[in-house]
């Protein structure tokens, strides 16, 4: 027993040592922080003094930021990792400055509300609505300062609502937020697992998670809801059910995870759009969304893209809807890569708009970084 105890004296005066500078960082990082949070403080007061009306959240600034704080990472934090925590540390210090309101498709526990806090931070003062549409006219009002909608799933495609919403709305698309979208299966605490006869989610989560439904649970009924916060919230009253929602959904209702990452395909991704009112300056790496109304003729779509190959500009997506109220007419949402201030960019719509009924450039913007 006597020849263990040099080692172990060793091993706990090492430790001792280790967590005496953990503390000391621990005072730099601190103090560190709150130097940053002042002086966005004084960032705050030199735009009231100087400007009638200040904007106090920049999507460019943030986004080179984020991409410095990556590029300049050695690890052992993964980069994404690091800029998390600078995306908590920037929305910590733009409260300071100025309180953010952010609308989103609700109820709380969604995936669109774990967009809005990967891309606004915890700090930003998230309000859940009941549709795209009640997003949309929140910002448009001027009640929130900005929204965030999903757009485009990489399973199950494109999210209709919310480009038809741009077709009535001057608002503008000021950045995006791409989110891994893992699937759980959760049970609440007073829940009777083998007594299961409900599973409820999403119309789209249950799609997603078919194949793995099918063999896991293939005679409980699969109950389509508003929401996968809804069908959450459900399980605080229902001792027979189960529900598929991701992991701000267990935080906010208190759920368990019976099983994780239960979605068919491992790469499942959701882009949101986040919206707002003022345009944004180039940040080095962005991307542009226009609407494009076409003319009734054949070959229209052909001459309106080809502008984007003879300016080099490299679309990244096409989706078309319907013009309302206009009978088989039809509208195109193209994003290419570039900014509206580049000149390749720029000359590019000139061209489509002399070929075109009609263009509208509904934002350019920083390309999600995290």
């Amino acid at each position: 027993m006597s020849k263990q105890t040099p080692k172990a004296n060793l091993d706990t005066n090492q430790i001792t040592d280790l967590r005496g500078k953990i503390d000391s960082i621990d005072e730099q990082i601190q103090r560190l922080i709150n130097e940053r949070a002042s002086i966005a403080q004084q960032v705050a007061i030199a735009k009231k003094n100087h400007e009638n009306h200040p904007i106090f959240y920049r999507p460019e600034r943030e986004a080179q930021v984020l991409k410095a704080v990556m590029a300049r990472n050695t690890g052992p934090l993964s980069g994404e990792k690091m800029a998390r925590l600078f995306r908590e540390i920037m929305s910590v210090c733009l409260e300071l400055e100025a309180p953010q309101k952010v609308a989103f498709l609700g109820p709380v526990g969604t995936f669109t509300h774990a967009a809005a806090l990967k891309h606004f931070g915890k700090a930003a003062t998230t309000v859940p609505l009941a549709t795209i549409t009640d997003v949309f006219r929140e910002v448009e009002a001027g009640s929130a300062m900005y929204g965030v909608v999903p757009v485009e799933n990489s399973s199950e495609g494109v999210v209709n609502h919310t480009l038809d919403a741009f077709l009535g709305s001057s608002l503008k698309i000021i950045g995006e937020v791409e989110l891994p979208i893992h699937h759980n299966f959760l049970v609440a605490e007073h829940t009777k697992v083998d007594s299961l006869s409900r599973i409820y989610s999403h119309q789209q989560s249950l799609a997603q998670c078919r194949h793995w439904l099918d063999v896991n649970f293939p005679n409980v009924e699969r109950v389509a809801v508003s929401s996968n916060g809804e069908a959450a919230k459900r399980l605080q009253n229902e001792w027979h059910s189960a529900a598929i929602a991701g992991d701000v959904a267990v935080a906010e209702y208190g759920l368990h995870k019976l099983f994780e990452n239960i979605e068919d395909n491992p790469n499942n991704t959701t882009r949101f759009l986040i919206i707002g009112r003022e345009a944004v300056a180039p940040s080095g790496q962005d991307k542009t969304s226009i609407v494009v109304s076409s003319p009734d003729r054949a070959g229209a779509l052909i001459e309106l893209l080809e502008p984007l190959k003879k300016h080099g500009v490299s679309m990244t997506s096409i989706e078309t809807r319907p013009e309302r109220p206009n009978k088989w007419a039809y509208v195109f949402f193209i994003d290419m890569t570039g900014h509206i201030a580049d000149d390749n960019v720029k000359n590019a719509i000139d061209d489509i708009a002399k070929i075109a009924k009609d263009v509208r450039v509904l934002g350019s913007y920083p390309k999600a970084v995290i």
